[in-house]
């Protein structure tokens, strides 16, 4: 009976391991776009050779996660997109498949560009990792800080648009970003984001906002 258990033990073991393996695969659509990345930037040379019309940053490398980003722009759409990152395997196929949807057909214009979700790049590369998701943020923040600042420097000042941070938490000074940030880890639910970022514990009153910011931001990175 003792053999019996453990035999079950290892078989539960196996099983386990086998749809943790699963929830990493990587589709061949993922792989293309790491091992293969369309409109990377490898050097400095090139950066320094590239005239953008608008250019975006976000991370930082001290983090581990950093992403730059240059567009040219012609009649409204982007003819062109060039990237580099620090970013991990996810982050790289994410903005290689953002940069090949932005400029393929013609190209995007502005307005459609800025509008792509990260659910949309992840449709097109076939899915990723539930754990990776937040990683294909990357691209999609620095594209819209690359748009901002073409529209900044053409003097189009009343189309830029700014995410910044709203206190919710009004006693442990949580905002909405660390909110969002913590559902693209992967909180789905109220107890698992307060159990990442302790808000509502002492604030009782952000409680409702709290959930409906959760219900926004799954709906927006991944349609639910």
């Amino acid at each position: 009976m003792k053999l019996k258990i453990e035999d079950d033990k290892s078989t539960h073991m196996d099983v386990k391991a086998k749809v943790d393996a699963e929830k990493w695969f990587y589709t061949p659509e993922v792989k293309e776009h790491f091992f293969n990345p369309k409109n990377i930037f490898i050097s400095e040379e090139d950066i320094k050779k590239y005239k953008a019309d608008g250019i975006g940053k976000v991370g930082s490398p001290a983090c581990g996660d950093m992403m730059e980003m240059w567009i040219k722009v012609k009649d409204n759409r982007i003819v062109d997109c060039k990237y580099r990152t620090f970013g991990c395997a996810s982050a790289i196929a994410s903005t290689s498949m953002l940069s090949v949807m932005v400029t393929e057909n013609g190209g995007m214009t502005l307005e459609q560009a800025r509008n792509i979700k990260p659910i949309d790049i992840i449709k097109r590369l076939g899915g990723l990792p539930e754990r990776k998701i937040h990683c294909s943020v990357l691209g999609d923040k620095a594209l819209r800080a690359a748009i901002n600042d073409y529209y900044r420097k053409t003097g189009q000042v009343d189309k830029i648009e700014i995410e910044g941070a709203k206190v919710i938490d009004k006693i442990l000074k949580i905002t909405d970003k660390d909110i969002e940030e913590a559902v693209l880890e992967g909180a789905r639910t109220f107890e698992e984001v307060q159990k990442r970022t302790k808000v509502g514990i002492h604030d009782k009153s952000c409680i409702p906002e709290v959930k409906d910011l959760i219900e926004y931001y799954k709906k927006k990175y991944f349609g639910q």
